[in-house]
């Protein structure tokens, strides 16, 4: 019996050793932490882009109308299919909608994102708010904008702007949910003027604008300090202090767009078109994240949800769309800007091949197209295919989450990066990927 216990004995402690040199090397492999059969992911990209131009398609864009189209649909014989006929473009084998005609020969600076989704369908505020956010709306917290993020992690690129605009309404799905005042964008309706809010009155002078803020200062310091806890009050500070940085001349001559050539102007086309002239003005000043809406609904009379009759006049939207684009594309380029400017065209959703019972579309949000130009990332590129008429993803989809970090990477923000929410930590993105064909 003694014999046998000491092999016994023996063997327990073989085992032992053996399991706990086995444990150690876990320990010390890159693998270790990492669930079974889970692959470790490379690191993200980082692009070089120092700005971006956001321009919202508010209503829900048809893709297969214009930069994914299809095989000819006949809303009278209630046959699906696109709208309009195609052209050529820059890039070979790629076609896009023939009211895009001025992009089209600039389309090697584009890169076309056709599988776009998500799962809201019925539902534009959700739907928008999916695309600003990246993720679904929830009753515990406030996801922050895309363009607060960017504010966020990248603050203004100069003095001389605020670091996140929005030409257009003010909306909560644009703003910085928990990420606070700091993050907040300042909103534009008249590309004519600045904000108003902002501008001194004439009869203050400089110096007596001056005394003003020392006294103010004071008043404020001594107030935080007994109210150090009180988020809303330093909300309100940030705020205040951002208001006084712009308040002074040189972020209000950017509104000055008559300092612009004539033709320039004229080249870029109307309302929608200033409003993409005013946003190369802001980046060239300093601004980070600047969003252009194009809602000029008495355009058409719906704008881009092109139920019934909307679809009548659809091309005026798009023609006008074009012209701008195209404009803004070729007026960055000779400002040594492209490249440094990632230019994003966005919608909450596409329309389906389908027409309805007057002639125009529903919504569809199972495959759609985002459009970028610029930006130093690889361009000239279509990325996913979507089927005969443009309703199912065939290859390389594409989730909200992965525009996202594709956006974020670009900026060169790492989209893996975790926020905080108080002690709550919140990644940038919902699992976002970035789109790793767009870089070098």
């Amino acid at each position: 019996m003694t014999e046998m216990t000491s092999h016994l004995e023996t063997r327990r402690q073989f085992l032992s050793q053996t399991a706990a040199a086995g444990t150690a090397a876990m320990l010390a492999s890159p693998l270790a932490g990492r669930a079974l059969g889970e692959e470790e992911k490379p690191a993200p990209p980082r692009g070089k882009a120092e700005h971006c131009l956001f321009i919202w398609l508010g209503g829900g864009s048809c893709h297969i109308d214009t930069w994914d189209p299809k095989k000819m649909g006949d809303p009278a014989k209630k046959e699906p299919g696109s709208y309009y006929e195609s052209i050529p473009t820059a890039i070979p084998d790629v076609r896009v909608c023939k009211h895009l005609s001025r992009c089209a020969p600039l389309l090697d600076r584009f890169n076309l994102l056709r599988t776009v989704h998500h799962d809201v369908i019925d539902e534009h505020a959700a739907a928008t708010n999916r695309m600003h956010t990246g993720r679904p709306t929830a009753g515990t917290i406030v996801y922050p904008s895309i363009g607060s993020i960017v504010a966020d992690q990248r603050g203004p690129a100069g003095d001389g702007a605020p670091a996140y605009v929005v030409i257009g309404y003010p909306n909560v799905t644009r703003g910085p949910g928990f990420l606070g005042a700091k993050a907040n964008y300042i909103y534009l309706t008249d590309t004519n003027a600045g904000p108003t809010g902002l501008a001194r009155w004439a009869a203050i002078t400089e110096s007596r604008q001056g005394r003003r803020d020392r006294l103010l200062a004071a008043m404020r310091h001594g107030y935080l300090e007994r109210n150090s806890t009180d988020q809303l009050l330093a909300d309100y500070d940030d705020t205040l202090a951002e208001a006084q940085r712009l308040a002074g001349p040189q972020f209000m001559n950017v509104f000055q767009l008559d300092r612009e050539p004539g033709d320039l102007r004229e080249s870029y086309g109307g309302e929608f078109g200033q409003r993409c002239l005013l946003s190369r003005r802001l980046i060239q000043a300093g601004a980070r994240f600047v969003e252009i809406s194009h809602n000029l609904n008495f355009v058409n009379g719906t704008g881009w949800d092109t139920h019934n009759e909307g679809q009548l006049k659809q091309h005026l939207l798009i023609e006008e769309l074009d012209q701008a684009l195209a404009a803004l594309v070729l007026d960055l380029e000779k400002q040594k800007l492209l490249d440094k400017t990632l230019i994003v065209v966005a919608s909450e959703f596409g329309r389906p091949a389908q027409f309805d019972g007057g002639g125009g579309r529903g919504h569809h949000s199972k495959s759609f197209t985002v459009t970028f130009a610029g930006g130093g990332l690889k361009t000239g590129t279509a990325i996913g295919e979507t089927d005969e008429l443009g309703m199912s993803i065939v290859s390389r989809p594409i989730s909200v989450p992965d525009l996202h970090a594709t956006i974020h990477a670009a900026l060169g923000i790492n989209p893996a990066r975790e926020l905080y929410a108080g002690d709550r930590p919140v990644p940038i993105t919902d699992r976002g990927e970035p789109v790793r064909e767009l870089f070098s």
